[in-house]
């Protein structure tokens, strides 16, 4: 989800945007003539009505959520600040040496071979992930009318709305587009999304919205497309769908406000550290090459080459096609990956929150026992339970599912009717309704947590006595009900009050001196791959904590069934007066959080990440979504409510512990491959410069040309192409992988100065041995170290792609063994052809590669000593 709108609907003027006037004048209207003005009715519109509405307003689509057009997303493959650095080379040396083409040729097919793979990986990418966000379809409740007349209370996907249709709310829902309320009941609306307010605002029928005219989101009669239902029931009409919605208008300051990701600031960091490298080198080459060579426009067009080699044009390539790649291989698994971003956060995240029902358990709950007070099966009990599930007309959870089963009680709800509920919500933590049987009274009856209920009873029944509810009852039904808890039984307490008939609304207040009847028990198995799933996670550096809104006894048992140490736990009520850095303090020993709100659950996530930890939360209810939206990663599930799977920046279509392994491992290999790529370059680069610096001051020639500098970058670069499709050894697999631009630029410092040691022995080994120490004999001098060069960059592919030794102990993939073999045989081929004399080149002796085998086997066995050295330090490679 994207921060709260920086407007309000209203152009500069202070007048209401054209995609509000239409909603700011139903906003008033009566309901009748609201319904004759849309051309609707309280049953819904029929067949031929929706079909002219979608072709007149177009899908109930907010523009932002389509993919842009191909052409865009190739113009923005231009977008990279080391593309434009090559784009304005290639001009300089146009300009300064119009007549050879050569040089800006290399670069254009250097650039085009980046755009086009980065625009042909991100294209695909993009249509992928569309088709797999088709496979998450939010729905609407609405009434329509069927071929016979007759209205139907249905499910359709959002998209489908129009303008007139009439949908009914409860409690999880996202709101589907702009509507005005015809009726609502105990309707609390969240607007976070466009007012950046946590607190819902409580909306109602028309009678009500008189007050708010100056503030179309304060109109108490409107709901917006976007926000979600907190708790509550209403019926409404549609007013806006799509571009016309207040939604959006707003789309283009949804776009411009997205927040960067941790990956979104390591690839920044990690740019700007190479250009500043590259910022500073490039002109002192210039420099030296100026003084001691005198030719101040060959040495410009050296130094331009010089930038070109430092200039990593491949990373927007690489690091596209690694999370594509990695999002890919997540859909194979049943995961939908909606932002790219999220596959490398998978991998860096090091403690996971989760929910407990439907993660930890089967989400199949059984009603194992209906109690009396007294602990004995109360049939009573269970009747009214029954009643209370069957006649609520809000989201129904498992619990009411599973006392719904009980369909032997459904002749007992037949000589009832509804009068009217009390919806759920989580400061109350329960539900009731309001009944009539024709005897000329109303049943209330209400059933919720433990805790809850038995603040707001004041009578006990007991057999068929009822006495008053005394400290001594209170003790009695909550030892009992805490026993149950310690089985891992999940309860719920019943209780009713009757009331005179009368036509008024009912409300939270008559939720009081209620009579406790008896007690629901429930039992949600432990998932049998739970455990696995666990010690997995630890065995990788992920740390589980439980926050739920559930019982603590319960949420203790389970964990402890699934072999989750419970260090510490605590209730939401203990941390609401802490203040952050009390909460800091706590939330590190602490493995389960009980009882909690949505709030508290968001700051659990806030206070962790504060500690320096990536977070995960996987979570599939309303309660969930202020934390989803937090966390790092935020995980829900195909059957999640809608405002959970639009929080989520990953998608399960299983409830499967088991794919939250492999999503972190996938995350991890995507990173540690985009990080080979960035370390290969960031020391090769360096390495080179600083070869060149020696070179530059002590030759009586360039060591090599700028075209042949051009060409050795353009097939470096090839090798690379292979990279995504590499495998990572177990060990970089075992724990967490964060960005760190000061360790990169370390390893620079490190690593790259090995490879100018054997340039620089391929200098001495060409001046002394075979005679190229004379600008005549140049050529010979730049075809060698173009080889040495061009072999040691192929080499430190598998130099770095591992900690361990490359070759023996880690072997690369096919993909990357094949490529780098293919560019090392053309490189040593390209002196002898036809290319190689076009830039420059000569053909080397035979006994020059007996010295360049020599000198590639000592390079590689010093990397890899100072690799043991490195990793020793630092504790790290990759």
């Amino acid at each position: 989800m994207s921060k709260p709108f920086p407007t309000r609907g209203r152009d500069a003027a202070g007048a209401p945007s054209p995609a509000l006037a239409a909603t700011l004048g139903h906003a008033f209207r009566s309901p009748d003539a609201l319904l004759d003005v849309l051309q609707s009715n309280p049953g819904g519109l029929d067949a031929e009505q929706i079909r002219a509405r979608l072709q007149r307003d177009g899908l109930n689509e907010v523009s932002r959520e389509k993919p842009p057009h191909w052409s865009l997303q190739l113009l923005r493959a231009f977008r990279n600040p080391f593309i434009v650095v090559l784009l304005v080379l290639a001009g300089v040396q146009l300009a300064t040496d119009g007549n050879d083409l050569t040089g800006p040729l290399i670069i254009a097919v250097m650039v085009g071979i980046s755009v086009l793979l980065s625009f042909t990986q991100e294209y695909r990418s993009s249509r992928a992930a569309e088709q797999l966000k088709a496979m998450v379809r939010n729905t609407a409740t609405v009434r329509r009318r069927a071929s016979d007349g007759h209205s139907e209370q249905i499910e359709v996907p959002v998209r489908e709305l129009v303008v007139g249709d009439i949908v009914q709310l409860a409690a999880g829902d996202m709101v589907p587009a702009d509507l005005r309320l015809l009726a609502a009941k105990d309707l609390f609306i969240s607007q976070a999304i466009l007012t950046g307010e946590s607190v819902p605002v409580e909306k109602a029928a028309p009678a009500a919205t008189a007050s708010g005219a100056g503030d179309p989101l304060a109109l108490a009669g409107v709901c917006y497309m976007g926000t979600n239902v907190v708790s509550g029931t209403a019926s409404a009409v549609v007013l806006a769908t799509g571009a016309r919605s207040y939604l959006g208008s707003l789309a283009h300051s949804m776009t411009g406000a997205r927040v960067q990701t941790s990956f979104d600031r390591g690839i920044r960091s990690v740019s700007w550290l190479l250009l500043r490298f590259m910022a500073v080198m490039v002109p002192v080459v210039f420099v030296i090459n100026g003084l001691d060579k005198h030719d101040w426009g060959e040495a410009f067009l050296f130094a331009l080459s010089i930038a070109v080699g430092l200039t990593p044009e491949m990373l927007p390539l690489i690091v596209t096609a690694n999370l594509s790649k990695g999002a890919l291989a997540m859909s194979r698994r049943k995961v939908v990956v909606k932002r790219l971003n999220a596959i490398q956060n998978f991998g860096a995240m090091d403690v996971l929150c989760t929910d407990k029902t439907g993660t930890l358990t089967l989400d199949r709950i059984v009603l194992e026992r209906h109690l009396g007070l007294d602990g004995e099966a109360s049939d009573q009990a269970l009747e009214y339970g029954y009643l209370n599930s069957r006649f609520q007309t809000g989201l129904k959870n498992l619990l009411d599912k599973a006392v719904l089963a009980h369909r032997e009680l459904e002749p007992v709800a037949a000589r009832y009717r509804v009068v009217d509920e009390i919806p759920f919500d989580f400061q109350r933590r329960r539900m009731s309704v309001v009944l009539a049987d024709g005897a000329g009274e109303h049943l209330l009856i209400c059933k919720g947590a433990v805790e809850e209920m038995l603040s707001i009873c004041a009578w006990a029944q007991t057999g068929d006595a009822i006495e008053p509810m005394t400290e001594q009852h209170r003790r009695t039904i909550k030892a009992m009900t805490h026993s149950l808890n310690e089985d891992g039984l999940r309860v719920l307490v019943v209780a009713v009050r009757r009331l005179p008939a009368q036509t008024r609304a009912y409300g939270v207040a008559d939720e009081d001196g209620l009579v406790a009847v008896g007690c629901l028990a429930f039992l949600d198995p432990p998932k049998d791959s739970a455990a696995t799933a666990i010690r997995a996670l630890h065995q990788h550096g992920v740390a589980v904590k439980v926050i739920t809104g559930d019982n603590e006894a319960v949420t203790r048992k389970i964990c402890r069934e699934v072999g989750l140490d419970v260090a510490d736990s605590v209730q939401g009520r203990d941390i609401e007066s802490l203040d952050d850095a009390a909460l800091d303090a706590l939330v590190p020993r602490v493995t389960v959080f009980a009882k909690m709100s949505p709030l508290q659950k968001a700051r659990v996530v806030r206070s962790l990440q504060r500690l320096g930890h990536t977070v995960g939360f996987l979570g599939d209810g309303i309660n969930d979504a202020p934390a989803l939206h937090d966390a790092d990663v935020g995980i829900s599930v195909d059957t999640a409510t809608d405002i959970a799977k639009e929080s989520a920046d990953i998608i399960l279509l299983e409830k499967n512990l088991m794919v939250l392994e492999e999503g972190v491992l996938e995350g991890r290999v995507t990173f540690g491959n985009i990080m080979k790529y960035i370390k290969m370059t960031a020391s090769s680069n360096f390495g080179n410069v600083f070869s060149v610096l020696v070179a530059s001051a002590f030759l009586p020639f360039l060591p090599m040309l700028p075209l042949q500098i051009l060409v050795q970058n353009l097939l470096y670069d090839i090798s690379q192409l292979s990279i995504p499709f590499d495998r990572m050894d177990e060990e970089y697999l075992s724990k967490p992988r964060k960005w760190d631009a000061g360790d990169i630029g370390r390893f620079m410092a490190w690593i790259g100065p090995v490879s100018s040691i054997f340039d620089i022995t391929t200098f001495w080994l060409m001046w002394r041995v075979f005679g190229a120490n004379s600008p005549a004999r140049q050529s010979l001098f730049q075809s060698g170290w173009f080889i040495e060069g061009l072999l040691s960059q192929t080499l430190i592919v598998h130099m770095i792609r591992t900690r361990r030794i490359p070759f023996l102990q880690s072997v690369a993939s096919a993909p990357v063994l094949g490529l780098t073999i293919a560019i090392i045989v053309l490189g040593m081929l390209i002196p002898f052809s036809a290319l190689g004399a076009k830039i420059g080149m000569v053909p080397l002796p035979p006994m020059y590669f007996a010295w360049l085998a020599l000198t590639l086997v000592s390079y590689c066995v010093l990397t890899q000593l100072m690799k043991l050295i490195y990793i020793r330090r630092y504790g790290r490679w990759l």
